[in-house]
């Protein structure tokens, strides 16, 4: 069994074993933008990437709030699994399929119906807005497949398995990497057929991912049925401000765009290819703040609070070493890794300066991803949402708009850079001062 109990042994070493298969399923999931951005950058050209870029976006976007309900699951489980509630595991298993299920329909459809009128209000360079509205509601249509192997995984992380996972988002790009160059090549799709690689991929990773856990009883699933009205009332106070995490997390992102092209298309196209990057170099960061999630949520569960927050110590130090090192590497390579996405040399010059800018910076975003992976997993869902409020709306992006005013188009990262300073400073503070940690599950 790939399963693990948190509770007890080596903390450090549990969270490097832990979150390493998480940094490669992340790897693997971005992968599947990162395969695209490589077919589409170099066969469609810098405007074309920029199409894919301001989508990918809004994708996000629209998805966040069911990404951040995804947070919720994994607080609620490991608790479960920490406290040896099976009962209460296979019924809340249930509970999320159902309430995720329904919205992940729901967000589909609106964001099929209202794609081009989004991208108008992010003011995407009108030579973009056709492409990009094709790839945007392309994706609409699997949101469904990209919500359900998310699901499994979540689920699987919080009973102490990461390693499973990967086996299902490693089916996904493979077949992503070879139905890209069939569509966008040999059937001549254009940026359509990158969309349709994806969901096609996504899909049939999902429905293998089904049939193994099912085969082999890797989770407690019960047959369907409605909820009851205490799971559905905890899953919605944890789920909705989680939830809204992410979607105020994704608009910021959003906002940032808004800033980002209204510099024109070698701007946007250098940024694009930057955040390809960025969410690359950003995994070892995001897994780490998942696995101190996991492992949190079981000692909290577990009533071992002295565990928890050497959990916490030991995530931060370990995601200082692992980022600085990135940082270092970043600034170093940062022309040669633009290039592998674009040639144009404006495009290219911008997006060299703006990752050579945001590279010193990054130590400080991964301090946020463990220490709200520490305290959301106490149930402080509305004080992370506080958090990520401050982040994005009082700090990243006014001190982008300001800074790129001020700067130019380099101010753009210097105002993110600095962002990421002052709400890590912010987010200690909650740590230390806050009163996360008198919450429980049940009183939530």
């Amino acid at each position: 069994m790939n399963q693990h109990d948190f509770t007890q042994g080596r903390i450090l070493k549990q969270m490097w074993l832990f979150s390493l298969p998480i940094m490669l399923t992340n790897l693997l999931q971005v992968s599947y933008q990162f395969i695209d951005s490589l077919w589409v950058g170099n066969l469609l050209g810098a405007n074309a990437l920029g199409a894919v870029a301001v989508s990918s976006t809004v994708i996000f976007t629209i998805l966040s709030f069911i990404i951040g309900i995804n947070n919720a699951t994994l607080t609620i489980l490991s608790q479960q699994k920490g406290q040896g509630n099976e009962s209460g595991l296979k019924n809340y298993i249930n509970a999320f399929v159902v309430i995720l299920t329904i919205l992940s329909i729901l967000l589909g459809i609106i964001g099929y119906i209202f794609s081009e009128e989004i991208l108008i209000l992010l003011r995407t360079p009108v030579s973009m807005i056709s492409d990009a509205a094709i790839y945007l509601k392309i994706n609409f249509i699997g949101i469904l497949f990209l919500f359900g192997y998310n699901f499994i995984s979540t689920v699987l992380r919080a009973l102490g398995d990461s390693k499973t996972p990967i086996r299902y988002v490693a089916i996904a790009v493979v077949l992503n990497a070879i139905l890209d160059p069939l569509f966008l090549y040999v059937f001549k799709l254009g940026i359509a057929g990158a969309a349709y690689a994806t969901i096609v991929s996504q899909g049939i990773a999902f429905l293998y991912g089904m049939i193994d856990i099912l085969k082999r009883s890797l989770i407690p699933f019960i047959f369907p049925k409605l909820p009851s009205r205490n799971e559905v009332i905890t899953i919605l106070k944890l789920g909705i401000p989680s939830g809204l995490q992410m979607t105020v997390i994704s608009a910021g992102v959003m906002a940032i765009m808004s800033v980002v092209n209204s510099f024109g298309d070698d701007v946007v196209a250098g940024f694009g290819a930057a955040q390809r990057l960025d969410s690359i170099i950003m995994l070892p960061a995001m897994a780490l703040g998942t696995a101190v999630n996991s492992m949190a949520g079981q000692n909290i569960g577990a009533n071992k609070w002295v565990r928890v927050h050497q959990i916490a110590k030991h995530g931060v130090l370990l995601n200082l070493v692992i980022m600085i090192l990135i940082s270092i590497f970043v600034v170093i390579f940062a022309e040669m890794a633009i290039k592998l996405f674009i040639k144009e040399n404006d495009a290219v010059h911008f997006g060299m300066r703006y990752m050579q800018i945001i590279g010193f910076f990054y130590p400080f975003l991964g301090i946020n991803f463990i220490l709200n992976g520490i305290v959301r997993a106490a149930g402080a869902m509305f004080q992370v949402l506080v958090l990520n409020l401050i982040s994005f709306w009082v700090l990243r992006y006014p001190l982008s708009y300001l800074c790129s005013l001020w700067l130019g188009e380099n101010g753009i990262a210097v105002g993110m850079g600095l962002s990421f300073v002052i709400s890590s400073v912010i987010a200690f503070g909650y740590y230390k001062l806050g009163k996360w940690d008198k919450l429980q599950l049940e009183k939530v």
